[in-house]
């Protein structure tokens, strides 16, 4: 979809966004990958980034992902639900159920 690097972080995430959007999210890690390990801060980066991983079924760099953002932010339930369902997804139950729960406990009793 792309022919050229996006200039700054700010265009590649655009970029990214839109090609998730459209139903694309191998071409949205593409984009986001390298702009990750530049800023391996950013969550938002790393939230789309862990999305497209996971709506491309790359389970393994999703949880990898997921797991970074729990790290920056172990109060972040979004991060721990979207963990433990990546985990599930690789039917890794056991593993997922604390992050099931620690979403759970931050969010009020949902599971989901």
């Amino acid at each position: 979809m792309t022919d050229a690097a996006p200039e700054t972080t700010f265009n590649a995430f655009t970029l990214a966004r839109h090609c998730f959007e459209l139903g694309d999210p191998i071409e949205a890690a593409n984009i986001l990958a390298p702009v990750a390990e530049r800023e391996p801060w950013s969550r938002s980066i790393l939230e789309l980034l862990g999305r497209a991983y996971f709506h491309s079924a790359q389970l393994t760099r999703a949880e990898q992902t997921f797991r970074r953002i729990v790290e920056l932010d172990p109060c972040d339930s979004w991060a721990h639900i979207a963990l433990a369902r990546s985990l599930e997804r690789q039917s890794r139950d056991s593993e997922a159920a604390p992050h099931r729960r620690m979403h759970a406990a931050m969010s009020g009793g949902s599971l989901d």
